[in-house]
């Protein structure tokens, strides 16, 4: 792995798994989450992630509102905009890469294959709704897996590649390493890679320690000095796994996306809480929290101006 001297921090904002029922802050609406990403960012997160949702809390692949958002944190910051290209299972592949492929941000995610990507069990834990469109929506994934096919992967590779976007490889699985490598030999995924690790999933590899680490040895193993490496854990499990990934030579990813937690029993009251606590571990540490400036030195980013 290509040890890191600056840990980036990236905030996955809102995502399109958890629901508005689970949790009263999770931003909703365009200006919600853009609020959001800007106060993450003062609090020290270099990279956002963006999903978009409706105000009811629905998520959307819809273009516009990914350009509010956008519009709004670049106006205000230089932030490295990711954008995902993953938006949710229940979402064709043209919607998936619709804002995107208008916006061509510096960084987009890349969901590195198809897999079972499950959280039914959301609704073993809502005692009250806020929205019809909830409970079938997280029941569904029991049954729809999402699908991220090679030939999706190489297309998304080719398109968006040509514009200058760069990928953050999303890999939830060892076998996502072997994917990755792949595109790797086809010269179609150009170093340095952005590995994010991501465990604790239904469906994906477990938020075990010895994953990660062994996640770590299977990246060096095929990719050498060629890639750096960020890890998160769904749920309870996301400051742990943030923190052992700054300590192997890592970056880290919080969020309300992957957790709407901030300790025992206690929800997060805003992304930007997350990032403070994270940010507090990792300069305990002696290590410093990368600026934007830094993370597009390290991940040889385009560059705002440029977007």
């Amino acid at each position: 792995m290509r040890a890191a001297e600056k840990v980036i921090i990236t905030t996955a904002i809102t995502g399109s798994v958890n629901i508005p029922s689970q949790s009263p802050y999770l931003p909703l609406s365009a200006d919600e989450v853009a609020d959001a990403a800007l106060e993450a960012i003062e609090a020290g997160s270099a990279i956002v992630h963006l999903h978009a949702r409706e105000p009811d809390g629905r998520p959307t692949p819809d273009p516009d509102v990914f350009e509010k958002i956008v519009g709004r944190i670049t106006d205000r910051t230089d932030a490295v905009i990711n954008i995902t290209t993953g938006g949710a299972s229940s979402m064709t592949m043209d919607q998936r890469l619709a804002a995107a492929l208008r916006l061509r941000p510096e960084l987009a995610s890349m969901n590195m294959g198809s897999m079972n990507f499950v959280y039914s069990g959301i609704a073993d834990k809502v005692t009250e709704w806020k929205h019809d469109w909830e409970k079938p929506y997280v029941l569904n994934t029991y049954s729809h897996p999402f699908v991220n096919t090679f030939d999706a992967i190489e297309a998304t590779l080719r398109t968006l590649g040509e514009s200058g976007t760069r990928f953050e490889y999303e890999c939830y699985d060892i076998g996502h390493l072997y994917s990755l490598a792949h595109f790797v030999d086809k010269g179609l995924a150009k170093p340095p890679l952005l590995i994010q690790g991501v465990f604790g999933v239904l469906g994906g590899i477990g938020a075990d320690h010895a994953n990660l680490e062994h996640m770590v040895r299977i990246a060096d193993k095929l990719f050498g000095d060629d890639y750096t490496f960020s890890a998160f854990a769904a749920g309870r499990e996301q400051l742990r796994f943030g923190t052992h990934s700054a300590w192997l030579g890592g970056h880290v990813r919080v969020g309300l996306e992957d957790s709407l937690w901030i300790g025992r029993g206690r929800l997060a009251e805003s992304n930007a809480q997350q990032v403070r606590k994270i940010r507090a571990v990792i300069e305990d540490m002696g290590r410093p929290v990368a600026t934007p400036a830094d993370a597009r030195a390290m991940l040889a980013l385009r560059g705002k101006e440029a977007t």
